[in-house]
């Protein structure tokens, strides 16, 4: 019988029922739940001479009772009592449900150790380095290195020790233990560490400073004790740290937020450097842009106590660099690639390894079959001011006052002394600027003249200037502001720090050191009077309203050049170097 049949078939009685056929020795037999209070079983039903079944749902608290009255019965030959054990269901309610948990918590952390292999759980402490084997990964050598010499040079002796480490040791020499990279972002730290180890055929372990720190106390400290055995069995070797400042900042100071595992781990590192012999053949490199924020004890003899700064490349750094990038970009005769490296000043590896990207991604766009200047010039201009914005649409009048601005630029460029040659004049939109004006420097600059400084702010005052000539005082626009403000600083730096002013070669103001490489992010202390303070502020509106009035003479004297520069914009939206030099000679003629 199906289990629906026997529910129609069976008989639900109350407590009463039931114990009035106990009484009157008709049930056969009769199950008992103590837990949940409920009775089965079968009866004599007197109406059909038969046996049936019942179900009776009763109070657990009267359980006791029904028991005392079935004993008293059940010696009679016709009533069979069963009384279920209350084992199996303490069994099935309580250590069944356990035993799946621990399955389930079992699955889940095999499923996980699966998924991402020697990264889970349990290998949290053995070393997250990875290694470069000279026989098995692509090898990087110093010909793969450009626009470093001085940094390569300094190298070359770790590469002569890890060849022949004999030649030193036998002189009772000591090759540093450790060597820090020091330079800005984008300059080849790491591919200059990779080269080290391709010139001496050495095994190279690379792992970033961030990798040590993890939510677990122990961990950082654990994995620098796996990492440098595991160096050590592979010596000799090259260890790489990149972004060393990430676990090796100043301890007491606050800088790392008071992190107990991050200065744990800076410990191991330390007690790990001290451990190692100098005839192992383990160099341990480093990386960072942040050499202000390392702890001392990094940087005393028998740690990292070599230091080598990578600079930005100079423009025949710039050259040697783009010559390796353009090796499998197939280039168009009219390329120069020092013409690129001239107008690419402070330009990393990095940055221009992009410039070459970008304009082969152009030339692809534009379906060519070569890399032409052209190309090259769109990457730099989408890499220093952004993207065309061609979908922006511009009124007459807007068109019109922005041609006349940045060919007051462009005119003041051309006749101010000391300044560098115009390269191009555009009117067409690119990321927040309207149009721009560039120079092509002929050389690097490390220091400059006043001579110069003072030309740099008339050429930068030369957009409102041609603004406020042609369209009047009220015609000026906002376009301005970034002119402004760069000429700001710039007369603030000669008078606070470069002593160009009426008040003397003195320096005013304490400037912090700078905790990023090339980028001023600190506000300097200010340790001067109020009285100072306003003959400061002064001598910096003294020196930009000379150059304003400058700029306004020279653009004055030359109204009907600046008219035909800034139609010639209007028509042509982009004016090169060439043809500017032709306007310029046909006027001055």
């Amino acid at each position: 019988q199906t289990s629906s049949s026997k529910e129609r078939m069976t008989d639900h009685i109350n407590y009463g029922q039931l114990v009035s056929e106990i009484r009157s020795e008709n049930i056969k037999s009769i199950t008992i739940n103590r837990d949940t209070g409920i009775t089965y079983g079968e009866f004599y039903h007197s109406n059909t001479n038969g046996k049936k079944l019942f179900r009776c749902q009763t109070d657990k608290n009267l359980i006791e009772g029904l028991v005392n009255k079935l004993e008293q019965v059940k010696k009679l030959p016709n009533i069979e009592f069963v009384m279920v054990s209350p084992i199996m269901v303490t069994l099935w309610t309580t250590y069944v449900p356990m035993l799946l948990i621990v399955v389930l918590i079992i699955f889940i952390i095999r499923k996980f150790q699966s998924s991402i292999g020697n990264s889970s759980m349990f290998n949290f402490a053995k070393s997250q380095a990875k290694l470069f084997s000279p026989s098995k990964d692509e090898k990087k050598t110093f010909n793969d290195v450009a626009g470093v010499t001085e940094a390569k040079e300094k190298l070359k002796e770790i590469v002569d020790f890890l060849r022949e480490p004999g030649k030193f040791q036998k002189l009772g020499g000591r090759i540093p233990k450790g060597v820090l990279l020091i330079g800005a972002p984008g300059t080849g730290k790491t591919l200059l560490a990779r080269a080290v180890a391709g010139e001496a055929n050495v095994p190279f372990f690379s792992v970033s400073g961030s990798e040590f720190i993890q939510m677990y106390v122990g961990v950082g400290a654990a994995r620098v004790r796996d990492m440098f055995l595991e160096a050590e069995k592979s010596a000799p070797c090259i260890l790489f740290i990149d972004e060393i400042d990430s676990v090796g900042r100043q301890r007491g100071t606050g800088l790392n937020g008071g992190h107990s595992e991050m200065e744990q781990t800076l410990n191991q590192i330390l007690s790990s450097m001290d451990g190692f012999k100098t005839n192992h053949g383990v160099i341990v490199m480093a990386a960072t842009n942040r050499p202000d924020v390392l702890d001392p004890a990094l940087l005393r003899p028998g740690r990292f106590d070599r230091q080598v700064v990578v600079d930005k490349p100079d423009i025949k750094g710039r050259t040697e660099i783009l010559k390796i990038h353009v090796k499998k970009v197939p280039l168009a005769n009219d390329v120069e690639l020092e013409m690129i490296a001239r107008g690419t000043p402070g330009f990393s590896g990095a940055d221009l390894a992009n410039l070459v990207n970008e304009a082969a991604l152009n030339a692809a766009r534009c379906n060519k079959k070569e890399v032409d200047m052209i190309d090259f010039e769109f990457a730099k201009d989408e890499v220093l001011v952004g993207s065309e914005r061609r979908s922006i649409i511009i009124s007459p009048q807007e068109k019109k006052v922005t041609a006349y601005h940045e060919a007051g630029h462009a005119i003041l460029a051309a006749l101010m002394p000391s300044a560098d040659p115009i390269h191009k004049i555009t009117i067409v939109p690119r990321g927040i600027s309207m149009g721009s004006t560039s120079q092509l420097p002929e050389e690097d600059r490390h220091n400059y003249s006043k001579q110069y400084l003072t030309s740099l702010l008339a050429i930068l005052m030369g957009g409102r200037c041609a603004e406020e000539i042609k369209f009047g005082k009220d015609g000026v626009t906002s376009g301005a502001s970034n002119d402004i403000q760069r000429a700001r600083d710039i007369a603030q730096a000669m008078v606070c720090e470069w002593g160009m002013s009426e008040l003397g070669p003195c320096k005013f103001g304490n400037r912090e050191e700078k905790p990023f490489l090339g980028r001023q992010v600190m506000e300097q202390s200010r340790d001067y009077s109020e009285e100072t303070a306003r003959k400061i502020d002064a001598e910096i509106k003294k020196l930009i309203t000379e150059a304003y009035a400058t700029a306004v003479k020279t653009l004055t004297a030359r109204i009907n050049l600046l008219d035909t520069v800034s139609q010639r914009l209007i028509d042509k939206e982009t004016i090169d170097a060439k043809e500017f030099k032709q306007i310029l000679n046909q006027k001055e003629s």
